[in-house]
Parts: structure tokens; sequence; C-alpha cells
């Protein structure tokens, strides 16, 4: 799992070949800590088939403006350039696998 920012989203997201998980956090949000060891094992799992980054929301304003992203942690899946899929909240591994698995 790997950090993007404003400068590098339209290239490691909208312009990937694989669907890209994209977390939406902040260094202050509680549930965000909670989620990242999810995200890390989802990440290592599904490399195959799935990109997984995460965007500090603090420090890159403008993609979170632009997906209208309210509140932390958001996930999105991007495919083709195009967001298909968003959640709110953190959750358990098996239950986020469980939804991403009509998305992946």
């Amino acid at each position: 799992m790997r950090d993007v920012t404003d400068a590098d989203f339209d290239e490691q997201v909208l312009k990937a070949e694989l669907p890209v998980l994209v977390e939406f956090t902040a260094e202050w949000c509680g549930p965000c800590r909670q989620l990242a060891p999810v995200l890390k094992s989802i990440a290592e799992e599904e490399k195959e088939r799935l990109d997984v980054v995460a965007i500090d929301v603090d420090a890159n304003p403008e993609t979170a403006a632009k997906y209208n992203v309210l509140s932390m942690p958001t996930l999105m899946v991007f495919k083709q350039g195009e967001p298909v899929w968003s959640r709110v909240g953190a959750r358990p591994k098996r239950r986020l696998l469980e939804e991403l698995s009509d998305t992946v």
C-alpha cells in the first residue's frame, strides 16, 4: 500500500490498469488507524487484481473536494478512471472483501 497526492492522483489512480482502492484518510482519524492493517493485508493478498493506495485529505484537499469526501475513512474503488464503488467507515477485512467482490 502506498500514498498518493493531489499531484500524482491522476497518474497513479485514474490511469491505472488495475482497479484501485483509495482510502481517503487523515492523521487524526482513529478509524483510519484501525483500518490500516486491514488495507495493508488486502493490498498484499489482492495485488494481482487490485491496487490499494491512501491519500491524506489534509495534505491533499483538491482530490478530496473533487470526490466530495467529507468523512474519514472514505473508501473508493476507481476503474478506468471512474469511481465505481464507495463506502464510509472502517470495517473488518472479511466484510470489506465481501463488499469489494462485485467490484474487483
